[in-house]
């Protein structure tokens, strides 16, 4: 019995491999203009909020100083 466990265990990893290689030839990659182009827009809209939230968090500071003072 342990015998057949051991040979279904085996089949089921094989059947899973299979499909996830079945499944990774259906992807549909980038070209390199496509990836170059989201990238840039990725870089710039996160240095452009970081410097955003910097600026409303010092004038936020700035408010809480004049408040407190």
């Amino acid at each position: 019995m342990a015998e057949s466990v051991k040979k279904t265990d085996k089949a089921q990893k094989k059947s899973w491999f299979k499909g996830l290689k079945s499944e990774f030839g259906k992807i549909i990659w980038t070209d390199k203009e496509t990836l170059a182009k989201q990238t840039v827009a990725v870089v710039s809209i996160t240095c452009f909020l970081g410097v955003f939230i910097t600026i409303i968090d010092r004038l936020v500071l700035e408010l809480m100083n004049l408040l407190i003072k």
